[in-house]
């Protein structure tokens, strides 16, 4: 099973493929931190987004894809702007037919670490001991996405049932 892991963002935006094998441990195939140019307006970021998302889920076919739920900071205008790079991500996984999940923090923090409340370091040092990751990555939206991946691997035997959509 192919898993697209996602940390959404308008500036940075964690991307992260893995593979499920049916037994062993899960690989990472790719990951990387997407960032956009802040001397572009938004219209053109949220293209660049879509366009990024396109090309990843055509290279690497994912079976799913799993997603973290917005966490709204306190600021509202860039939670706004991660929403609608948000509905960007989803559009291009349904028009792909891509099966969604999506995860809160706290319910990554849990699946990776066995703790809700983990902070970034622990969530960090975790990942590396589940997955082995070729290079050093310089972005904590890499090891988000990453984390993002694993967690729906984790979930992906349970009820958990992701996001439907209807093919008309």
């Amino acid at each position: 099973m192919i898993i697209l892991g996602i940390d959404p963002g308008y500036d940075r935006l964690g991307i992260a493929v893995i593979e499920k094998p049916i037994k062993g441990k899960e690989v990472v195939i790719y990951s990387n931190c997407f960032q956009t140019s802040s001397t572009d307006d938004i219209y053109e970021r949220f293209r660049h987004i879509g366009k990024e998302m396109e090309r990843i889920m055509e290279q690497f076919q994912p079976n799913c894809m799993a997603i973290e739920t917005l966490f709204m900071s306190t600021n509202q205008k860039t939670g706004m702007r991660v929403a609608e790079a948000r509905g960007i991500i989803l559009y291009e996984a349904i028009k792909k037919h891509i099966p969604v999940f999506e995860y809160s923090p706290g319910q990554i923090k849990m699946a990776v670490t066995g703790d809700g409340t983990s902070d970034k370091f622990r969530m960090i040092k975790m990942v590396h001991l589940l997955v082995s990751i070729p290079q050093k990555k310089t972005h904590d939206d890499e090891y988000d996405a990453i984390a993002v991946a694993l967690t729906c691997a984790a979930t992906s035997n349970s009820k958990v049932r992701p996001w439907s959509f209807k093919v008309v």
